[in-house]
């Protein structure tokens, strides 16, 4: 069927393997370039729709598999990037100069951990190769400089032709602008809705955010001002929603979760934080601390994918007090290996509906 092996039967051979997110051929989406032949040797580019792409290495192997399979083919160098396509605009919503994909992580209910989730995500793509910022859009109590070790930053206010500039911090690979570089550690805000709409607009709009392939906008609990100014300042690829598996969390979760569906944002999944509590002692063992099974059940009802579930573990504890993500401090534990997989599951599901 292939008599000569040239870039075109390379690309023939390669037409019926897919992305299995996508479901579409690697060659129909123009993710196959740069065919070379040198002899036996043949070597092309992989374009992946993000550097976290959870499948890297079975759409490697299907497609050096593939073409393996052409006469006189001796070796097969796959080399693999990645272009993380752009978020769909919307005619009455503006985009952040620069930023491809903006993502909310939110929560009903305060205390679910949302922010060490938020944290943790955003780090997690950083160490695939992508480049994120990370907006601390909770302006009553940012946590975020602390969480990832900007506790003392001092953030660069410049002016500009087009007024006032903020450079935002940097750490861990990960962009950071939050309330808490602007205020006294114990200054509390007491400020009513125009005014923390203000400042969430200028965070996104007045910052040198630069070319992000993710920005991810850490939400305070609730479905507030917070939420609507959001919502309706920018067009966002998703939201995720954490909780724990306790009754009064989910109740809450599942307001929220209404709240993004309410207002056309699609819901990219649940997540489950302190799903279990594993004793530092007893790593074998676990316990129920509060509850099990709450967020598969919840988002079995509204129909929306549980991306996963996190362990309760002091190490997480201990790396978010220290500046330290899990997802750096501790990589293998179970809690950084959850948080990893979250990650590129987000990554996933914004690349499928960018492009579909």
């Amino acid at each position: 069927m292939y008599d000569v092996l040239d870039s075109r039967s390379v690309l023939e051979v390669l037409q019926p393997v897919q992305d299995p997110e996508l479901r579409k051929s690697l060659v129909d989406l123009n993710m196959i370039r740069n065919v070379k032949i040198d002899g036996g040797k043949v070597s092309f580019t992989l374009v992946l729709t993000t550097p976290a792409c959870p499948l890297r290495e079975f759409i490697v192997e299907d497609c050096e598999k593939a073409v393996k399979k052409l006469p006189g083919v001796t070796e097969v160098n796959v080399e693999v990037t990645a272009e993380t396509p752009q978020q769909k605009s919307l005619p009455d919503r503006t985009g952040v100069p620069g930023v491809k994909n903006i993502l909310a992580v939110s929560s009903g209910k305060g205390g679910v951990g949302k922010s060490t989730v938020a944290v943790n995500i955003a780090v997690a793509l950083a160490q695939t190769g992508a480049k994120v910022g990370l907006l601390d859009a909770d302006i009553y109590g940012p946590n975020d400089p602390t969480m990832l070790g900007l506790a003392d930053a001092q953030i660069v206010v410049r002016s500009t032709d087009k007024g006032e500039v903020l450079e935002p911090a940097f750490n861990h690979g990960v962009k950071l602008v939050s309330m808490g570089f602007l205020i006294d550690r114990d200054q509390p805000v007491i400020w009513r809705g125009p005014m923390l709409n203000g400042v969430i607009r200028q965070f996104l709009y007045q910052v040198e955010w630069g070319e992000l392939d993710y920005l991810i906008v850490d939400m305070p609990p609730g479905t507030g001002d917070a939420q609507l100014t959001l919502t309706q300042a920018v067009p966002m690829s998703g939201a995720v929603i954490v909780t724990t598996p306790q009754t009064v969390a989910l109740l809450d979760s599942r307001k929220g979760l209404k709240m993004f569906q309410q207002l056309n944002i699609e819901v990219l999944g649940i997540v489950e934080n302190m799903s279990y509590f594993i004793p530092p002692d007893m790593p074998d063992k676990q316990y129920d601390i509060f509850g099990s099974g709450g967020g598969s059940k919840t988002a079995a009802e509204l129909g929306v994918p549980l991306l996963g579930c996190i362990p309760l573990e002091i190490s997480t504890r201990v790396g978010g007090d220290n500046g330290v993500p899990i997802v750096v401090a501790d990589p293998d534990s179970a809690s950084a290996k959850a948080l990893k997989a979250i990650a590129l599951a987000i990554a996933g599901k914004v690349s499928v509906a960018a492009l579909t």
